[in-house]
């Protein structure tokens, strides 16, 4: 690519939509930036639309009287539905293991890893949902078909719970032919029909989790003075909807089974997504919707195809005419805005490079506009931002198992009350819950006065936060788990390790619960609102899936590195492992301290990372509509 530069604007002109110039007057010169513009742009979805963000209704009409609909009230049916996938969501992934482990009679690590694989799915497919919504159902559909789907498998995993005909016999099957394998295992065939169903049900989760959130963010008018404020704090909601749902699985549905059995514990989250859906369904009057952009990954290789084409091409030949777009204020693109031209990925531009020889209408394959060129930079520049975020989901997942399994040696009593182990995830739930409720009477008016935000912290601050605070959680652990081991060592529980220390609590893991906590508020809530704010118009979908898709690397993560230190630390002679199924002659605290160490590294990438980015609020992204003398080239300073 030619060294010569290509300035930022301040502002950004439309042209004529004919070019006459003369090329030579221009050599020698810095490139200024020209947005050449066509009537005759021959694109999937045409141009001139309503602006990029305005809301329509369910039949693509805009809404006259924009009071009667969206606002707080439409977010609490939003709210419900996520409350509820939630809910089925951790009640899966906190009941599985066991179910798996009890019903189906599959060794522990082998459930715990089908279950790790299973979320990191779901997450991790979620882009198929965002890329349906941005592309052609809109979000509200796609939530609507989806959260079908959905129940469809929640209902199909009750029948699993509840037919014999699913599971293998339990006959002459104890706690101790369970822990020696000795049980009659699943068939085949039985577990192909759980896993199928497991599956669909992910795949029903892959559609809702990066739609909701966005939707939820689209039932607030930009317009408004108070925009910036309601968006932060519908966020901080959502996130406290998610905790809710995740509450009521960890406490409610685990009571449900083990008072009544696995078919009413899983028919209890069929059951509330049944009822969420109605919700959802009732409130589709007030929502207001965004118009479908048409397929975002088309435009995307688009301009990577346009741009390897254009490879050779250089800026400074007397074929260039300038950098196209379309006229107008109003992009090609459908429910999008036209976006300001960047100096990053300028190899990209040649994407946008109009030639002579291009033609009045050239294909979107050999030239694309600013804005669509500017879309691929954006998610491209996104993309370390949420990937920072995979090493606090792999810190979560391992929670799920490794602490449970702790719990599992300690005195879970409070009092006389004896609590469950599988209850012990809801406690960071709970501190959720707590800093969620004092996050703007507390935090918000402290942080303040240190940082001058309005906000009290940015999003990548958050962000930041979290990450930070996750460490503290697996150092904790780290410590802890060397101190709770050696305890059991000296009183004799090294071999009985599913026996309960009566003289440890395992309050103690509290400690770890509270502060990964805390680190999911900042972080992930943080997250959320970045991406929704940073991700184009026409992208929010996929944006919000980036931080899904962290989550599921982070489970596929966890089971990968799970398989690796077991492989390496296992002792051929003993077969014993850090990990190994006899907490207390394994080594989890070593394993802690890798967590440690890793979230560590991935904290200074992290700053590396956000210290680079730039806001998009901080750029001019509107487009004006002066005019440039069709020949005079004169360069447009940044």
């Amino acid at each position: 690519m030619s060294t010569r530069e290509i300035k930022s604007p301040e502002g950004l002109p439309e042209t004529p939509a004919s070019y006459d110039g003369n090329s030579d007057q221009n050599r020698g010169k810095k490139l200024g930036m020209f947005f050449m513009e066509s009537d005759n742009r021959r694109m999937a979805f045409g141009r001139g639309y309503t602006g990029g963000t305005t809301p329509v209704n369910i039949h693509g009409k805009p809404i006259k009287d924009l009071s009667k609909t969206g606002g707080w009230i439409a977010a609490l049916f939003i709210f419900g539905n996520e409350m509820a996938e939630r809910m089925a969501y951790f009640g899966l992934s906190v009941n599985m293991v066991a179910f798996m482990f009890y019903v189906m009679h599959r060794p522990f690590s082998s459930a715990s890893n089908a279950v790790n694989n299973f979320l990191g799915i779901s997450q991790a497919s979620s882009v198929l949902g965002g890329f349906l919504a941005d592309a052609y159902l809109g979000r509200y559909w796609t939530i609507a078909i989806f959260t079908t789907i959905y129940l469809g498998g929640l209902t199909a995993i009750t029948l699993c719970a509840t037919m014999d005909i699913f599971v293998p016999s339990k006959d002459g099957c104890d706690q101790l032919s369970l822990l020696l394998g000795n049980c009659e295992p699943a068939k085949p065939w039985q577990m192909l029909y759980l896993n199928t169903i497991l599956y669909v049900t992910g795949f029903g989760a892959a559609g809702i989790r990066p739609c909701v959130s966005s939707f939820g963010a689209d039932q607030f008018d930009e317009r408004s003075k108070d925009y910036k404020s309601h968006l932060d704090r519908f966020f901080n909601f959502f996130y406290l909807s998610v905790t809710i749902g995740a509450i009521v699985a960890f406490t409610l549905v685990v009571y449900i089974q083990m008072k009544h059995g696995w078919g009413y514990a899983f028919g209890t989250l069929a059951l509330a997504m049944g009822i969420s859906n109605m919700l959802f369904f009732l409130g589709t009057p007030l929502y207001r919707h965004r118009l479908p952009g048409g397929s975002p990954l088309t435009r995307v290789a688009q301009v990577l195809v346009a741009a390897f084409r254009k490879r050779k091409a250089s800026f400074s030949s007397s074929e260039f005419i300038g950098l196209y777009e379309v006229p107008g204020k109003h992009s090609a693109i459908k429910g999008s805005r036209k976006i300001a031209h960047t100096d990053d990925f300028r190899c990209l531009d040649k994407a946008a490079l109009q030639l002579k020889d291009d033609g009045a209408a050239p294909s979107p394959w050999k030239l694309c506009t600013v804005t669509q060129v500017e879309e691929v930079k954006i998610l491209i520049k996104l993309i370390p931002i949420p990937a920072c975020t995979i090493m606090l989901s792999l810190v979560l997942t391992e929670y799920l198992t490794l602490s449970v399994q702790q719990a599992y040696t300690m005195n879970t009593h409070m009092g006389n009350l004896k609590l469950p182990v599988t209850c012990m995830p809801v406690f960071p739930g709970l501190s959720i819950f707590l800093i969620l409720s004092l996050y703007y009477a507390v935090f918000v008016p402290i942080s303040r006065r240190v940082t001058g935000h309005p906000h009290g912290a940015s999003q990548l601050q958050r962000v930041g936060i979290g990450l930070a605070v996750s460490i503290m959680s697996v150092a904790w652990a780290a410590i802890f788990e060397r101190f709770r081991r050696n305890y059991a060592i000296q009183h004799g529980y090294e071999s009985i390790f599913l026996t309960a220390m009566p003289n440890l609590s395992a309050y103690w893991l509290l400690i770890q619960y509270c502060l990964i906590g805390i680190a999911e508020v900042f972080c992930i809530v943080g997250l959320l609102e970045f991406l929704y704010e940073e991700a184009p118009d026409a992208m929010k979908s996929i944006g919000s899936a980036y931080a899904a898709v962290a989550g599921g690397l982070g489970c596929f993560a966890a089971s990968i590195l799970n398989t690796i230190v077991k492989s390496v630390t296992e002792n051929k002679e003993k077969q014993q492992s850090w990990l190994s199924q006899n907490i207390n002659t394994g080594r989890f605290d070593y394993f802690y301290w890798i967590l440690t160490v890793l979230s560590f590294i991935n904290f200074c990438v992290f700053l590396y990372s956000a210290n680079r980015y730039k806001y998009r609020s901080q750029q001019n992204f509107e487009v004006g509509e002066q005019v440039i003398p069709s020949k005079q080239n004169t360069p447009i300073k940044g």
